[in-house]
């Protein structure tokens, strides 16, 4: 059966939001995202918890804007936007219940302190519904266990320099990613399109020195292999 946004808010055996995401990777990508959460497993669920008191300063709550987050984590929640302040980029990247496919290639490559770059980084971080829109199980289980240089070069199409909001994404006109490609922005009510590609569905999570801006498609020319998991059933 397919699983939907709400299937990966069910609670679990494990404490909090990090049994749903072990879930949901299991689903996602199959034996590739299965062994990288067995090597954390539900011992992660026992590290501190992002909580509504991890704000800056004060209770007021991080605005983040997009069809997707009504169903994302909020107000005292774990994971909510308020609560991923302070929080390094990959560590906040791991409360958001729909990005455990872009976690997890994250961890693959070896990128997380790369995510805590000087100067700070906009994260456009695909949903795993995008992934799986994107690339066959098979073919995203070769990129998470075998051809990381070129999962690096696919994560770099989705970062890019400067913690930037999406309205400044849109202000600016054009945004450049790590990997050199340039792509325009141009407003989307309530967020952000990039190019033709992507638009942004929960904009403007604010992690320690990023902007993370959760997005429905996968950019980058990476060829689309979905469709292949049709052929072998």
């Amino acid at each position: 059966m397919e699983k939907t946004v709400s299937d990966t808010l069910t609670p679990g055996p494990c404490s909090g939001p990090r049994s749903r995401v072990a879930r949901r990777r299991r689903a996602v990508a199959g034996a590739a995202l299965a062994l990288l959460v067995a090597v954390t497993g539900c011992t992660n669920s026992q590290q501190e918890r992002p909580g509504a008191t991890d704000r800056t300063g004060d209770a007021t709550p991080v605005a983040v804007t997009g069809p997707l987050c009504d169903v994302l984590p909020s107000g005292a929640e774990p994971g909510s936007p308020g609560s991923l302040v302070g929080q390094s980029p990959d560590q906040a990247l791991t409360w958001i219940p729909v990005l455990t496919t872009f976690e997890a290639a994250v961890r693959a490559t070896g990128m997380a302190e790369e995510l805590s770059a000087a100067g700070g980084l906009t994260i456009l971080a695909p949903t795993d519904d995008a992934f799986r829109a994107k690339f066959s199980t098979a073919n995203l289980d070769h990129l998470l266990l075998k051809d990381t240089d070129t999962l690096r070069g696919l994560l770099k199409e989705h970062l890019a320099g400067g913690a930037r909001s999406a309205a400044e994404l849109v202000a600016a006109g054009s945004v450049t990613t790590l990997a050199g490609t340039t792509l325009a922005v141009t407003a989307a009510q309530p967020g952000a399109r990039l190019g033709d590609r992507a638009e942004t569905v929960c904009a403007d999570y604010r992690a320690a020195g990023a902007r993370i801006h959760v997005i429905n498609k996968v950019l980058g020319n990476l060829p689309d292999t979905a469709h292949e998991e049709d052929n072998h059933h």
